[in-house]
């Protein structure tokens, strides 16, 4: 598969991210719908989460058995291990620190006590916009940067010839991306105004665009440290989005329905991994 192909897949991915938009624009969604695809994502990404961590530990494992049996160099072992636990930790807390850091801006947007500093928040920072549609700008930057370290490890698995775990990735995180639209655009059901077009357009290029730039990105260096990296970044977005759903999900209610559709999802990540590797892709 040329790196043309690799670029346009990615690209695929990201762009999902709009299927779950036109919701902001619907006042009265139906739950259960909301639930049961919230659900069904939750259940890929437990599976992608698998895959992801397994890529990356398979060359740290190597290492060590390459310094233990023959001779290989226990440095190499050693940075490699280092390179896994930092880039999982970066990718999980960087999110957690930002979601942080959004609810004391969300905190400063609310009206009564300080409703002076929430308009200042509002014209300063938000350039007009409202508090709901600011926060719904500043959830889909968050996502933009887990998105763009989930094509970090797209590329740079391409980039070393993994073709079919790149594949994987793809079809996972197209799926992710198709229900982090309603993530998004949560804030703005509760809006007097309702969104444009246009707008929610802006907010799924931030949202999904990195993706694309992440696979730009991955595919121009081809190194074991950088791939162990990539996917370890990958793996600690993937942790953080699967604790958030959950969260979510509990929300929702429907037990039977979430369950279900959580191990739907788990199934068909499955299914598409072994369907990849019949055709030898």
């Amino acid at each position: 598969m040329s790196s043309t192909q690799i670029l346009a897949l990615g690209a695929v991915a990201g762009s999902t991210i709009l299927l779950g938009l036109p919701l902001g624009r619907v006042r009265n969604a139906d739950v259960r719908l909301k639930a049961g695809l919230s659900a069904l994502a939750t259940g890929i990404l437990i599976f992608l989460l698998y895959d992801v961590l397994s890529h990356g530990v398979d060359p740290v494992e190597s290492s060590l058995q390459s310094a233990v049996h023959d001779g290989g160099s226990w440095f190499d072992f050693a940075g490699l291990a280092a390179v896994l636990g930092v880039g999982a930790a970066l990718g999980l807390m960087s999110l957690v620190y930002y979601d942080r850091w959004m609810a004391r801006q969300r905190e400063k947007s609310m009206l009564g006590p300080g409703a002076a500093s929430a308009a200042e928040f509002e014209v300063g920072w938000a350039g007009g916009m409202s508090p709901a549609r600011w926060l719904a700008t500043l959830i889909a930057t968050g996502i933009g940067l887990h998105n763009f370290s989930e094509g970090l490890a797209i590329g740079q698995s391409a980039a070393v010839g993994e073709i079919s775990f790149a594949l994987m990735l793809i079809i996972g995180f197209g799926l992710h991306n198709a229900t982090e639209g309603f993530g998004i655009v949560a804030p703005l059901s509760g809006d007097s105004e309702q969104p444009s077009w246009r707008f929610l357009g802006l907010l799924g290029l931030i949202g999904g665009g990195p993706t694309f730039l992440g696979t730009l990105v991955g595919q121009a260096w081809t190194s074991t440290a950088l791939s162990v990296g990539f996917l370890a970044l990958a793996a600690g977005s993937i942790l953080y989005v699967v604790i958030e759903l959950s969260n979510v999900n509990r929300r929702f209610g429907h037990k039977l329905l979430v369950t279900w559709m959580v191990f739907a999802g788990l199934f068909l990540g499955f299914a598409t991994d072994f369907v990849l590797s019949a055709v030898g892709g």
